[in-house]
């Protein structure tokens, strides 16, 4: 059990009260509570009363405003989770509404007790926009039991890994045609090996790849010339995601004044018209294929139409928000494997070894040969670790109170996960801002507690798209290291996450892509 350290004030002197807590082993919290002029009386009812939420160190609103608009945190709200931990400690009191837990055993405590329906807590900034257009809710917007009965039919073709590996032959297509791009950009360089933005390269393969998937068309993404409206889908996620934080700072009353709302609304408006094309032209093909009684078989989307009870809005909703996480997280992920795979060249050659011996040059590899990598797979996973794609998530507990951490807390409790600073806990990850994929090797040493990193989630609300995306970048970084070597392009110098509700560079990537002999 943890010492837990309180400070109290008996009799105008200070003196330490110590109880036992299974908060965290090496934390220590001092916070004074009243003056008394009983001492062992205070002491023993202090003891024997359970702590509430009341109990916590607590953190205001107006604190966590000026440090956002005043100390510069505003787009770096990964780096307050760390300095929070500093001033208070594992668990404490956000604002007026939420309890933040930073450490991996809180959060494994957390989600052991998750309901039937885990609900992700207030989703009113994806729900507005969805309620002004009538359309439906998806897979992350959508609650309750109507979100389980969703998910079991989403789930089918593709959170399985004998799902996601029906889909290896699509996605090698894809890598293949990206690092035909890859070496189309190098050659159009000045120094014959350059390929500059890497992120947006990385974005046009990932909406290629899960496009694939989801229509079961290739989109034309990675030719010469892209298709219409491709850009604009990337530049309108940007878009709404860039100006989410602004929406929620913003009273209500100052959208006609400010512009962030309605560039945040012209991010959702550009993204359901690129899907609402998409997915309006497969169902067409579809019907038009069941009034010709040809048989109407193919992968997902033709699946939920054919073969389900969702309804064209459900259909148009969750197609949407798949679309959408299928993009950002691969290339975000692959956008940071690779920069730190450039700025350390002896763990490059350990993954250059690796793909280079286990599958025949002359082969492109299956899904189960990928899988079976450790230290590819490691390499994904401490990118993950470092660079949680989503840095922040939140669970409300909504059936009966629990226990977090030795404090008691109400239904209706809402809780902040602060996932960069769980993945970043020194106690589990020593040296954590080093990029170190040993730590997840099967070889004998003490691997970190699983709920160090949690980066898809967890339980029956984990990433639907899951082993889709972990297949993508795994084929995808298989093939660029067995390829090139990847090197630095030292004009680009060190580069820092920032906070876009996800975590992506704070400049352009670029980097030098050379021929392996």
């Amino acid at each position: 059990m943890a010492a837990w350290l309180s400070r109290r004030a008996l009799s105008g002197k200070t003196t330490w009260l110590l109880s036992s807590s299974p908060v965290y082993k090496s934390h220590v919290c001092c916070r004074k509570v009243g003056r008394t002029s009983s001492a062992p009386g205070a002491l023993s009812a202090l003891q024997d009363k359970p702590r509430t939420v009341e109990d916590l160190p607590h953190v205001s609103s107006l604190e966590m405003l000026y440090r956002m608009v005043f100390q510069g945190y505003y787009n770096r709200l990964h780096e307050l989770q760390l300095y929070e931990k500093k001033l208070y400690g594992p668990i404490y009191k956000s604002g007026l509404k939420t309890v933040s837990v930073n450490t991996p055993q809180l959060l494994e405590e957390l989600m052991r007790k998750d309901e039937k329906f885990p609900s992700r807590g207030d989703m009113s900034l994806w729900t507005e926009y969805r309620d002004m257009r009538g359309f439906g809710y998806g897979p992350f917007t959508e609650e309750g039991e109507r979100w389980y009965n969703l998910r079991a039919v989403l789930n089918k073709r593709m959170l399985h890994p004998r799902d996601s590996a029906q889909y290896s032959g699509v996605i090698n297509e894809v890598v293949t045609d990206f690092t035909k791009r890859i070496k189309h950009l190098r050659h159009c360089s000045p120094t014959g090996d350059l390929v500059t933005d890497m992120s947006n390269e990385l974005y046009l393969f990932s909406l290629e790849g899960i496009a694939s998937i989801l229509f079961e068309t290739r989109l034309g993404c990675l030719e010469k010339e892209m298709p219409s409206g491709t850009q604009e889908f990337i530049d309108s996620i940007a878009k709404m995601f860039s100006n989410s934080m602004a929406v929620v700072l913003s009273p209500k009353w100052s959208r006609d004044l400010l512009p962030f709302w309605k560039s945040y609304i012209d991010g959702w408006e550009g993204i359901f018209t690129f899907a609402k094309t998409l997915i309006d032209k497969k169902m067409e093909d579809i019907q038009q294929r069941v009034d010709n009684n040809e048989d109407v078989e193919g992968e997902y989307l033709t699946y939920l139409v054919s073969n389900t009870q969702m309804s064209t809005k459900d259909v148009y909703a969750s197609i949407t928000e798949l679309l959408l996480a299928g993009v950002d997280t691969t290339s975000n992920t692959l956008t940071w494997a690779l920069y730190q795979l450039s700025r350390n060249p002896e763990i490059q050659d350990r993954l250059h070894e690796e793909v280079s011996t286990l599958v025949p040059a002359d082969q492109i590899p299956t899904a189960a040969e990928v899988t079976r990598m450790p230290f590819l797979r490691a390499v994904i996973k401490e990118t993950l670790r470092m660079y949680p794609v989503v840095p922040m998530n939140s669970r409300i507990i909504t059936e009966k109170p629990i226990s977090i951490g030795g404090y008691q807390f109400p239904k209706k409790t809402s809780f902040t996960l602060c996932h960069y600073a769980i993945s970043h806990d020194e106690n589990t990850f020593p040296e954590s801002f080093r990029f170190k994929p040993e730590r997840w090797l099967r070889d004998g040493r003490q691997r970190p507690n699983p709920f160090g990193s949690i980066p898809f989630g967890y339980g029956v609300r984990g990433c639907v798209g899951r082993r889709i995306a972990e297949l993508e970048m795994y084929l995808v970084l298989f093939q660029l290291i067995r390829q090139f070597e990847v090197k630095p392009n030292p004009t680009t110098g060190e580069l820092k996450s920032i906070n876009r509700t996800v975590l992506v560079p704070d400049k352009q990537l670029d980097l030098h892509f050379v021929d392996r002999g």
